[in-house]
């Protein structure tokens, strides 16, 4: 796999905060490493899709997926209008039904085509605002009227450099809630350390886990410095997929970049269990903050302006969180005329059902859940 060339990254917090790319030498990175406006400096590293798994469960027809129901959207007087929502993927499909009427401010980050070529951009807009498609509710704030859509993933994959830009560019769109399911590619990145600059596997892998560290400090600094520009700007908070690599019960991995940054709202999945219950999904990271319905998820789907796929990861319950925040979010304007990062995450996370039996550091505060009268 070719990522291209990989830049040293900087993020300044000037008056007008930047992030700015260059080619830099050891004595650089020193230099600017003692400068007070430079917050991080981190070399991009290689950004991959989360892959979902396909689902064997039969899709529903009509009413509601099941997942609307399991976070209570259907019973929520909200829907979330007045919010603006990002969604940093693969690209979106502006012409599927699920998105009529809904204003998508789209820039495309990637080498390739500017629409969805994949699938699963579309897939996890649509569970966040997508509209009914043939009697069936995919979407858990369909009154959203305006969509952020970053495609930072195409042929290739992308980087941790891009999807900061973008996660800068969504901001400066007006987003309130960010969500991200993707994932920083480290064994691809040991990789193309030892495939395209030649080095060996120990260095190459010493390498990679100090960028590593880099840039997960570059995605919480970045965070950071959104929820301190609230209070002269919008609220916006970053609600990211904390990956698919646990196999339960043999193992368990922890949650990954870039959703381990601080101040990101990291997302497991649940799925249904007898007598309505909810569990851990076998391949759902740990330690994440809070969870979602995350198997045998229906939404939309490229291929025709009506097609549905059901599928499941900790992609599919990261929209899920994402739409419930924008309910939150449009709560809190309603009910208290402000919207802040610390009271659109402190709703979004207090929100949350518990799951018995269940291990906090697996489920985070449990289930999210939608605002109710």
């Amino acid at each position: 796999m070719n990522y291209g060339p990989l830049e040293e990254g900087t993020l300044t917090n000037l008056a007008e905060p930047t992030l700015e790319h260059h080619e830099m030498t050891s004595a650089d990175v020193a230099d600017l490493s003692r400068d007070p406006n430079v917050l991080a400096i981190a070399d991009p590293i290689p950004l991959k899709l989360i892959e979902p798994f396909k689902s064997t469960e039969p899709a529903p027809v009509t009413g509601s997926t099941w997942g609307i129901e399991a976070v209570g959207a259907d019973t929520s007087p909200y829907d979330g209008s007045g919010v603006v929502v990002a969604v940093l993927d693969t690209g979106i499909d502006p012409n599927h039904d699920a998105f009529n009427g809904v204003q998508l401010e789209r820039r495309n980050f990637t080498q390739g085509g500017d629409d969805d070529e994949n699938g699963h951009g579309t897939h996890c807009a649509g569970t966040i605002l997508g509209r009914d498609v043939d009697g069936l509710r995919i979407g858990v704030a369909p009154g959203v009227q305006k969509a952020v859509i970053g495609k930072v993933l195409g042929p290739g994959g992308g980087s941790s450099a891009t999807l900061a830009n973008a996660i800068h560019w969504a901001y400066e769109q007006g987003a309130n809630v960010i969500s991200m399911s993707l994932g920083i590619d480290f064994p691809g990145y040991v990789a193309w350390l030892i495939e395209q600059r030649g080095f060996e596997a120990e260095p190459a892998t010493s390498i990679a886990l100090e960028q590593y560290r880099a840039n997960v400090n570059l995605f919480s600094r970045l965070t950071s410095m959104l929820a301190s520009s609230d209070a002269f700007a919008q609220a916006a908070v970053i609600v990211a997929a904390s990956g698919n690599e646990s196999q339960r019960p043999r193992y368990q991995i922890a949650v990954a970049p870039p959703a381990a940054g601080d101040g990101m709202i990291s997302v497991g999945a649940l799925q249904r269990s007898p007598s309505d219950q909810f569990s851990i999904a076998s391949f759902s990271n740990t330690n994440c903050n809070l969870s979602g319905p995350g198997v045998a998820v229906t939404s939309s789907w490229i291929g025709d302006d009506r097609a549905l796929n059901t599928i499941s990861g900790t992609s599919m319950a990261t929209p899920h969180v994402a739409g419930c925040a924008a309910l939150w979010a449009q709560q809190q304007k309603e009910l208290t005329g402000m919207l802040t990062n610390t009271n659109l995450a402190v709703k979004t996370l207090a929100s949350a059902r518990f799951i018995s039996d269940a291990v906090f550091s697996d489920v985070g505060n449990g289930m999210v859940r939608a605002p109710q009268v």
